[in-house]
């Protein structure tokens, strides 16, 4: 480990989130510098010049678009093994239900949906309940009010899991919460699957070192979903390099080690549960405690508003469509009006759409009271 000196911020500016999902920023710290500050945002970037993925499953069961390099190494790395419990507890919810010979039945309605969907394009999961009927028997499992679930929509989130299907466009405009499904290998040619579980882990590992470190060891297996024994070897397998922070040890990518930036200052309103937002497990580098209301209860981020890599406020959109902030922490009033210049910006982009968060902060509902 490297020894302690002076600390030399950098900060990363998410004024690119604009192009191909790639490393905004290389590194943080000089050849001279060996401690580290962890405010350095590294931002994933979506492409105008896609083909993507929508992957859902990994990491840690969420949502995810990434470029078809990223998901296949996320799918080998992450999903597979969530696959095979998922299947084993849907399994188990369909002989709850009555179902006889639950995996023969789960082996064929996955066939009967692929099938289907190679035929017939994109469908929504209650278009491909009408026209497979059969396959919305009840589960052994009720939603909140009591009311038997159907089988159909686990057979096709395991379908995602296994990387046979993939979330495709919203139906309706692009605030809609419904979406079509489509065959992988239609959406994104040879599919994801292939690549070694190890190395998979491996390429994640630098993927995302490169993106977010400095990074402990707890922010990557929290953020990939991983038991410690394999977030471990992951570093070790990615060569990963060991530095000294403001806040304790932690870990940057090989390449790293020896580059600096320093970004000029900036402000952002990022959305809820923001791939930056959501980086890290361990978050008092960039969140202070005052500024905790902006999460819900269960850890996730709602709207946030950001000046040099710290959280410093939240934001909302309220029915007449402004953008209403919030300020945690004492920001100095020149900073405040470059905040306000982009709640303006953000008021113009949306336009007349009105959407509802679906994570909304503690703090959402005496922000639009």
């Amino acid at each position: 480990m490297s020894p302690a000196s002076p600390t030399r911020s950098s900060r990363c500016t998410p004024a690119t989130r604009s192009a191909s999902i790639s490393a905004c920023w290389r590194g943080c710290a000089s050849r001279a510098w060996t401690r580290w500050t962890r405010r350095c945002m590294r931002c994933a970037r979506l492409s105008a010049t896609m083909p993507c993925a929508a992957h859902s499953g990994s990491p840690r069961r969420t949502l995810w678009v990434a470029t078809p390099a990223t998901t296949r190494r996320m799918h080998a790395a992450a999903t597979l093994r969530v696959a095979a419990a998922e299947r084993r507890r849907t399994v188990g919810f369909l002989g709850v239900g009555g179902v006889p010979e639950p995996e023969e039945w789960l082996t064929r309605a996955k066939r009967q949906v692929v099938e289907l969907l190679r035929g017939d394009g994109p469908m929504t999961t209650r278009e491909i309940g009408r026209r497979l009927p059969e396959l919305t028997v009840p589960l052994g499992v009720s939603d909140p009010s009591g009311r038997s679930l159907p089988a159909h929509p686990r057979v096709l989130s395991g379908l995602g899991f296994d990387g046979v299907l993939v979330r495709t466009r919203p139906t309706g405009t692009w605030i809609n919460g419904q979406y079509t499904w489509a065959v992988m290998d239609d959406w994104l040619p040879g599919g994801v699957g292939g690549l070694p579980e190890r190395g998979a882990r491996r390429d994640l590992t630098e993927h995302y070192l490169q993106r977010f470190g400095p990074a402990t060891s707890t922010d990557l297996q929290w953020w990939a979903g991983w038991s410690k024994t394999a977030t471990t070897r992951a570093l070790a397998d990615a060569a990963a390099q060991e530095v000294e922070t403001d806040d304790g040890p932690a870990w940057v990518a090989a390449d790293d080690a020896g580059t600096s930036l320093e970004p000029d200052p900036w402000v952002a309103l990022l959305p809820g549960l923001d791939p930056t937002v959501m980086g890290w497990k361990e978050r008092s580098f960039y969140l202070p405690a005052k500024a905790a209301p902006a999460w819900d209860r269960n850890g996730n981020a709602g709207p946030t508003i950001w000046v040099d890599g710290q959280v410093v406020g939240a934001w909302g959109q309220a029915r007449d469509g402004s953008i209403r902030t919030h300020f945690f922490v004492d920001v100095p009033a020149a900073r405040r009006a470059q905040v306000a210049q982009r709640a303006v910006k953000l008021r113009a982009i949306l336009g007349p759409v009105r959407y509802a968060v679906r994570f909304p902060g503690a703090i959402n509902a005496e922000l639009l009271r």
